[in-house]
């Protein structure tokens, strides 16, 4: 798992959150979906680009490994 990116049950439910933050992966990604720049998440959250990068790449990660299955026609 990446190193920036943790989770913890006693932390947000256990959702992915950004190490040493209470900041869940989630709602980076949807800043970034909502139009928010990397200087505006920084600040918004008190995170760094290289944790919103991590942000990014956890999820790439999850949709990488989803399998998908089509049904029959």
């Amino acid at each position: 798992m990446n190193e920036r990116i943790v989770i913890d049950p006693q932390i947000q439910h256990g959702k992915p959150v950004i190490r040493g933050t209470r900041v869940p992966v989630a709602r980076i990604l949807g800043g970034l979906a909502g139009g928010m720049t990397f200087e505006e998440i920084a600040r918004e959250y008190d995170v760094t680009p290289a944790d919103i990068r991590a942000a990014i790449q956890y999820a790439q990660e999850l949709v990488e490994k989803e399998a998908h299955h089509p049904l029959p026609a």
